[in-house]
C-alpha cells in the first residue's frame, strides 16, 4: 500500500470516527502541517467547516460555536505556536465547561526536540486544562492504528461531553508528503455508540435534601448560570414546589421568558439590595441552595459566606464542585433533572414574612432602577434601554467587566424572550468578539454583542472570520475610553499612575475598523440619539454600533442610584 494511500485511510477513518461520535462542526486555521487532516474535513459532506486563520481567535469562535449549539466543536491547526495560540480559550472552555476537540497537527517524532522548524513539545501542551490528551500515532498502515484511532476518537467526545463538559486535546503527527487522495465517502466504522448516563443522587441523599427544605424557615435559593443543555422547565418547577425567594443569575438565562406563577419568587436586584447592612440583617437565612455557577454579583457571595447558614447546599455536575465562599455544608453530585421535581417535599416551613422582605426589597429596587433608566444618560441607563429595543427572541453575548455588571443590575424579570451568554469561567476580556462571532454562526435567532472598547480592541482580528464566512451580529461597543470597571475599584482612589495603569485611554474610535470589514456603523453620542439610530443598521449582516460614554459620569449615576436604594431600605 502506497504512503499516500496509508495517509488517506487514516485521516478520512479520524473524519468518519468524529461523524459517528456526533460532531458536526469543525474550525480550521490553515497551516501545513495539518494539510491531510484539513482536506479531509472540508471534502466531507456530512460536517460544515468555518475558517479562521488567526488560531487565538479560532479557539474563542469554536468555544462560541459549542455555547450556541450545545455540542462538541472541533478545533484544527497545524504545529508549533499555532497550538499554544488555542491556551486562552481552552482555559476558558475548561472552566466554562464547554465541549472542544482540539486537534494539533504535530512533526514526527524523528522531528521533536532536535531543532527542526515549527516544532514543539505538544503532547500534553495544555495540561490540566484539558479533560484528557492523547498522542497520536503515525499514519503507519499497521493493523492495530486504524481501530485505535477510531476508538480513542469516540472516547475523546464522549470524555468531552460528560458531565461536567470540557476540552480534550488530541495531537497528531503527520510525516510528508502531506497529501491525499479526495474522497466523496467516508468510510465505515465498526465502533458504533458511546452511551453517556445521567448524574443522580442516591435515594437517601434526595431524602436528606427534602429534609433539609422541610425545615427551612429561612432560605433563599441561586441559580446560576447554568450546565449547556439543561432543560429550563425542570427548574421553574422546582421554583414552584419551593416557594422560597429565588436570586436569578442574568446568565442562568430564568430572568426572562418568566412564567406568570412563578414572578413572585424572583429576585434580580440582589447586587444592589445586597450593599444594605440593614436589609442583610433582616434576611438572614438558615438555608441556601444553589445550582449552577457562582453568580457575577460578589455581594451576595460575601453575605452568604458572612451568614455560615446551617445548610448551604451546592448541586453541581462535577464533583469538584464550585464553593468560593468555604462555608457549604452539602453537595450533591448531580445534573439537573427530574429528580428535582420528585423529591418528597409535602409543604415547605419557610416563613411568609421572610419572602415578602426579599419581594418588598425586589420591588422597591426595580422601581428605582426603572425610573434611572427614564432619567439617567450614562452605561446603566443605555443597557436598560437596549434590553428594551432588542427584539424579542434575540440574543444577548456580553463582554465581562462593566456590560456583564450592566447587564445583572438592568435586566430585571420578564416575560420578553431574551437569552444572555458571556465568558464567565475565567472571567477574561479576551476572545470575546470572537466567541460571540462563533456563536451567532450557530445559533438561529438573532444575535447581539455588549462589549467594551479594550475589550472590542482586545479581539479586533476576530472580524477576519467574517471574510471566510457569512456573519450576522450585531456588535454594540460602550467607547468610554478605557477600562471603565476599575473606577468602582480601591486602584481608583490612588491618582498616581491611575490612568496610565488602570485607566488606560486609547483615544481610538471604531468607525475605520467596521468600513475595513464592510459593516454597517452608527455613532452614538447622546443617549437621546438612541433609540432613533439604533436601528439604522440594515445593510449589512454585520453591524457596529458605537455609543460614547463618560467613566466618571457612569461611576457617579451608578453609585448614586445604590445610595438611593440603601436608604429606602433603612429600617
Amino acid at each position: 500500500m502506497s504512503e499516500r494511500k496509508i495517509l488517506t485511510d487514516y485521516v478520512y477513518k479520524m473524519v468518519a470516527s468524529l461523524v459517528q461520535a456526533g460532531v458536526e462542526n469543525v474550525v480550521v486555521s490553515p497551516g501545513s502541517r495539518s494539510t491531510p487532516l484539513a482536506y479531509a474535513v472540508a471534502s466531507t459532506k456530512q460536517v460544515k467547516m468555518y475558517r479562521q486563520v488567526d488560531e487565538r481567535s479560532a479557539a474563542f469562535f469554536a468555544l462560541g460555536l459549542a455555547k450556541a449549539t450545545t455540542k462538541p466543536v472541533v478545533l484544527l491547526c497545524t504545529s508549533g505556536t499555532a497550538a499554544a495560540n488555542y491556551f486562552p480559550a481552552i482555559v476558558e472552555a475548561s472552566y466554562a465547561r464547554v465541549p472542544l476537540i482540539i486537534i494539533t497537527a504535530d512533526r514526527p517524532h524523528e522531528l521533536r526536540e532536535v531543532g527542526a522548524p515549527q516544532a514543539i513539545n505538544q503532547p500534553n501542551l495544555y495540561g490540566s486544562h484539558v479533560k484528557w490528551s492523547v498522542d497520536f500515532p503515525l499514519a503507519d498502515g499497521a493493523e492495530p492504528t486504524l481501530p485505535f484511532i477510531e476508538r480513542h476518537l469516540a472516547r475523546a467526545v464522549a470524555i468531552a461531553t460528560s458531565a461536567p463538559f470540557g476540552p480534550v486535546h488530541i495531537n497528531v503527527p503527520f510525516r510528508e508528503p502531506l497529501l491525499i487522495d479526495l474522497q466523496q465517502e467516508l468510510p465505515a466504522v465498526t465502533f458504533k455508540h458511546s452511551s453517556m448516563g445521567q448524574l443522580t443522587p442516591t435515594r437517601g441523599d434526595q431524602q436528606v435534601l427534602s429534609s433539609i427544605i422541610q425545615s427551612t424557615k429561612r432560605g433563599f435559593m441561586i441559580i446560576g448560570e447554568l450546565a449547556l443543555g439543561t432543560e429550563l422547565s425542570i427548574v421553574w418547577e422546582f421554583v414552584r414546589q419551593l416557594k422560597w425567594p429565588v436570586i436569578v443569575e442574568s446568565l442562568s438565562n430564568m430572568r426572562t421568558s418568566v412564567p406568570e406563577d412563578c414572578l413572585p419568587y424572583i429576585v434580580t436586584t440582589y447586587d444592589a439590595i445586597m450593599k444594605s447592612d440593614d436589609f442583610k440583617a433582616l434576611v438572614q437565612p438558615d438555608t441556601v441552595i444553589r445550582i449552577g455557577a457562582q453568580p457575577v454579583s460578589k455581594f451576595i457571595m460575601q453575605f452568604i459566606t458572612k451568614s455560615r447558614p446551617n445548610a448551604y447546599v451546592i448541586i453541581d455536575e462535577d464533583p469538584m464542585f464550585r464553593d468560593a465562599t468555604g462555608v457549604s455544608t452539602h453537595f450533591i453530585h448531580a445534573n439537573v433533572d427530574q429528580w428535582l421535581t420528585e423529591l418528597a417535599i409535602t409543604e415547605t416551613a419557610i416563613e411568609e414574612t421572610y419572602l415578602v422582605e426579599w419581594q418588598k426589597a425586589n420591588q422597591l429596587a426595580s422601581m428605582f432602577i426603572e425610573q434611572y433608566a427614564e432619567v439617567e444618560k450614562d452605561e446603566g441607563a443605555i443597557v436598560s434601554r437596549l434590553l428594551k429595543m432588542i427584539p424579542d427572541g434575540s440574543d444577548i453575548f456580553v463582554s465581562s467587566s462593566m456590560p456583564v455588571r450592566d447587564i445583572d443590575t438592568f435586566l430585571l424579570a420578564t416575560p420578553k424572550d431574551l437569552r444572555v451568554f458571556a465568558n464567565r469561567g475565567t472571567n477574561g476580556i479576551d476572545g470575546v468578539v470572537s466567541t460571540a462571532i462563533g456563536f451567532s454562526q450557530g445559533n438561529n435567532r438573532e444575535s447581539y454583542l455588549l462589549i467594551g472598547d479594550l475589550a472590542f480592541l482586545h479581539d479586533v482580528n476576530g472580524l477576519i472570520a467574517s471574510r471566510y464566512q457569512e456573519c450576522n451580529l450585531t456588535i454594540i461597543v460602550m467607547n468610554n475610553d478605557g477600562g471603565g470597571i476599575f473606577s468602582y475599584l480601591p486602584q481608583s482612589t490612588v491618582e498616581e499612575h491611575y490612568e496610565d495603569l488602570f485607566g488606560t485611554p486609547t483615544a481610538l474610535e471604531f468607525r475605520d475598523i467596521a468600513h475595513m470589514y464592510d459593516m454597517d456603523y452608527v455613532r452614538v453620542e447622546t443617549i437621546s440619539e438612541l433609540s432613533e439610530k439604533f436601528s439604522t443598521c440594515k445593510n449589512h449582516s454585520l453591524r457596529l454600533v458605537e455609543i460614547f460614554t463618560d467613566r466618571t459620569e457612569n461611576v457617579n449615576a451608578h453609585r448614586g442610584l445604590w445610595n438611593r436604594i440603601n436608604a429606602e431600605l433603612k429600617v
